[in-house]
């Protein structure tokens, strides 16, 4: 069964971290872009970060360049957000997407709320 699954969401405070996992299955991970995006209530999707399939190169949304780092462990069929010195208006849920070609894959979503 091909699918995507995250985790590591939560309730955090303003300034804190967090990680966010996803884990794959079903598909040679290896092969596929892996990116983070998020929607907030009332508000469009948006790309939080990509990773290239062999972690080579990593972009990242202008909102949270220098605070979060996607990572990747091919070995381990897994892609990571790292958060730090979050901001309440990096509440929303967290999706995990792979991409080959035209071919994509999307996990349920993680929600992170960050809040005093």
């Amino acid at each position: 069964q091909v699918q995507l699954v995250e985790s590591g969401g939560g309730l955090v405070q303003p300034g804190e971290s967090l990680r966010l996992s996803c884990a794959a299955s079903g598909f040679t991970f290896s092969s596929y872009a892996m990116s983070w995006y998020r929607q907030a209530p009332g508000k469009e999707r948006e790309l939080v970060a990509s990773i290239t399939s062999n972690g080579g190169t990593t972009t990242y949304a202008d909102s949270v360049k220098g605070r979060f780092t996607i990572s990747r462990d091919n070995a381990k069929n897994t892609v990571y957000l790292q958060m730090s010195s979050l901001k309440p208006e990096d509440t929303a849920v967290y999706y995990c997407n792979a991409k080959r070609s035209a071919y994509t894959i999307r996990g349920q979503g993680t929600q992170v709320t960050v809040s005093s």
